[in-house]
């Protein structure tokens, strides 16, 4: 059984955060952690295929070489075509500007859209173990989809699931938000409050985005978290937590 184990997980990874990304992953060397979940969109907004990166999916290849996992998030990241009903506009009310793609669509366009992303991942030789759906929000049978295309593991806010048995493991995630300087202020305020309080949940995970990193109060906050939390705490993949 894990035991005060932490998922360390960076969330849009894309060349079109080339900049941002190479910073959080300067940070994560400081602290000699190899063990991270990189979530991958591969085509960011429909402007940053991977194919055209190739640099940047050498150095993602790299990574999953010393240890990194690969998860598919979405394939565009946004809602661009998508239409919300007000139901939907209510779920996600706050907790994100435009960014749920897989929130409004039917199960023939996810699918369709898990297929393109696999596809493009394959091309680079990044196979994933997950899939994440941009800011957890999706439809009915995603699920399904999911595991008849061979996904081990997904998550939500709160949990990790082990798509194979359909277990979730709870899991809240501390994370962060750029998108405005009070929203910054609270993320800050968050993390200082629940790191200590979830220090005794044997499982806690850390989301890192890379616009943090160019927010100095974000990311010495994160910077702070990484501190505390891996003083006596192990870094663990997805396959760890779902096999354990």
């Amino acid at each position: 059984m894990l035991d005060r184990h932490l998922l360390l997980a960076v969330h849009d990874v894309t060349p079109a955060h080339a900049a941002q990304l190479d910073r959080v992953f300067a940070l994560l060397a400081e602290f000699d952690v190899k063990q991270v979940a990189l979530l991958v969109v591969p085509d960011w907004h429909g402007d940053w295929p991977l194919a055209q990166a190739g640099a940047f999916t050498d150095r993602l290849r790299a990574l999953r070489n010393d240890g990194a996992e690969v998860l598919l998030h979405g394939l565009r990241h946004d809602e661009e075509g998508s239409q919300r009903t007000m139901t939907q506009h209510v779920r996600a009310w706050g907790r994100t500007a435009g960014e749920a793609e897989f929130l409004s669509l039917s199960p023939s366009e996810a699918s369709r859209r898990v297929d393109d992303g696999l596809a493009m991942l394959a091309a680079e030789r990044l196979d994933p173990v997950g899939f994440v759906p941009p800011a957890w929000f999706h439809g009915e049978g995603l699920g399904e989809v999911l595991t008849a295309r061979g996904f081990r593991v997904t998550e939500d806010a709160w949990s990790v699931i082990d798509l194979a048995s359909g277990r979730r493991l709870r899991a809240p995630a501390v994370q962060w938000s750029a998108r405005t300087q009070w929203r910054a202020a609270a993320g800050v305020a968050i993390a200082a409050t629940r790191v200590p309080l979830e220090r005794l949940r044997y499982l806690l995970r850390l989301v890192i985005h890379p616009p943090d990193i160019d927010v100095p109060m974000l990311a010495d906050s994160v910077r702070r978290s990484l501190e505390a939390l891996l003083r006596d705490r192990r870094p663990v993949s997805y396959l760890d937590v779902i096999a354990a």
